[in-house]
């Protein structure tokens, strides 16, 4: 992407960083068909901070690393190719998007509240179900050949997640805007004494 200051690429790659190594902690626990994971509090927190695009571009970079073979991801095989037919693989392509909604969201204020920023990372949460759930949906069903109604769907990528991925989103949010505050003050003094 052109008009990248070396600011950018720095908060980009420390954020794709971020993913991968939020990844990498939680690989003990993938046991499951879709397993507990920590990254969606890092792709959310991204695009609090770093707004939609470079959230975006963060995201992708860390999906491109995982895909050329880099083992960032959280189940086997870790990073390849080959992880495009795993059924997972649509919540790693949802976290680009999840970003950028998220961003997008939070961004649209020139001093967001607390409030824009829960309602940028839920509705980041929502677009990373709205992408995953699907792709999963047509992996076991038409790749594996298995047969998964929606509500097995369903009870496998959503109901066991969804109340933590809600937790993760509204302390990705309160931690957003704690960066604000600190980094910030200014735009944050104003939005309060206006409030």
């Amino acid at each position: 992407m052109k008009n990248l200051s070396a600011r950018d690429m720095v908060l980009v790659s420390m954020f794709a960083a971020l993913a991968a190594a939020g990844a990498i902690v939680f690989r003990w626990l993938g046991a499951a068909l879709v397993p507990f994971s920590i990254v969606p509090f890092v792709v959310v927190l991204a695009g609090c901070i770093l707004g939609p695009r470079l959230a975006a571009l963060s995201m992708f970079l860390y999906m491109l690393i995982g895909l050329v073979g880099v083992p960032v991801f959280e189940t086997a095989p870790f990073g390849t190719p080959a992880y495009v037919i795993k059924p997972t693989f649509g919540f790693i392509m949802g976290f680009i998007p999840a970003a950028y909604v998220t961003g997008r969201v939070v961004h649209g204020s020139n001093a967001p509240g607390i409030a824009r920023y829960v309602a940028g990372t839920l509705a980041g949460t929502a677009v990373l179900y709205i992408v995953g759930l699907p792709y999963l949906y047509l992996i076991l069903n038409f790749y594996m050949g298995q047969s998964f109604p929606v509500m097995t769907v369903l009870q496998i990528g959503f109901i066991p997640f969804v109340l933590w991925d809600i937790m993760k989103a509204v302390i990705a949010a309160g931690l957003a805007r704690a960066v604000q505050k600190r980094l910030f003050p200014d735009s944050y003094n104003m939005q309060e004494s206006g409030s």
